[in-house]
């Protein structure tokens, strides 16, 4: 497998993660999604990661991997399986997964992710120049409420969206893990999410994206301390 990646676009950390839980590490190939470069929306009209290619078959879009990934890999695992067996564990996984890989990113990472690291690269004819702080502001304030609902969630729950880890815990923590790269996760407004989140970036699969960093920006000391 070649996965096309960013290393901190969330979709991307999303399907590195769930592949890494089915022991699969995939060739990375890292894309410059602000150059939209021609060869590439060749291969992804829409000019977005993660897109994963596969046996000469292109999977494009967090979600339609997931999908693929369960249908060719999840079936065979059991109780490792990353969707569950039951129609209604299903069905809120599936929710959840959607909530963190569309609301979260609408409300909080593609505002991070768009001003703090897009912008440098592009030129200011292109939207490129220095941060928008009332957009960094929105995704800071915005963020206070999805730990919330995590923690809301893991009142009744011991992970997300049912009894054992899903791709909804997946999706979440790799939105996250964005997010506390740029230092912008209050961990201190909710112990029970910041609880759920070390048992997610204490997995083996979580490892890789927090020994990894981009060139001329560092993550908080934090970031790959699973004491944190």
């Amino acid at each position: 497998m070649q996965l096309i990646h960013h290393r901190l676009c969330p979709h991307s950390r999303f399907i590195r993660v769930a592949l890494a839980e089915y022991g699969i590490a995939p060739e990375l190939v890292d894309e410059p999604v602000w150059e939209r470069r021609e060869e590439f929306l060749a291969v992804n009209p829409a000019g977005t990661t993660p897109v994963l290619i596969d046996d000469g078959i292109t999977v494009p879009g967090a979600m339609v991997i997931a999908e693929y990934i369960d249908e060719k890999i999840g079936l065979e695992r059991g109780n490792q399986r990353l969707m569950p067996g039951g129609l209604e564990a299903r069905v809120e996984t599936r929710r959840l997964t959607h909530w963190f890989n569309d609301k979260f990113f609408a409300e909080v990472t593609d505002y991070l992710v768009q001003e703090k690291i897009f912008k440098r690269h592009l030129p200011a004819a292109a939207g490129g120049g220095p941060p928008d702080s009332s957009a960094i502001r929105a995704a800071r304030a915005n963020i206070r409420y999805h730990l919330d609902y995590i923690g809301w969630l893991l009142r009744e729950r011991n992970w997300l969206a049912c009894e054992r880890m899903t791709y909804a815990d997946i999706a979440a923590a790799a939105h996250l893990s964005t997010a506390d790269y740029l230092g912008d996760v209050p961990w201190d407004k909710n112990e029970s999410a910041k609880n759920w989140y070390a048992r997610m970036k204490s997995r083996p699969a979580f490892r890789p994206l927090l020994v990894e960093g981009l060139p001329g920006m560092s993550p908080p000391a934090s970031y790959a301390d699973l004491d944190f």
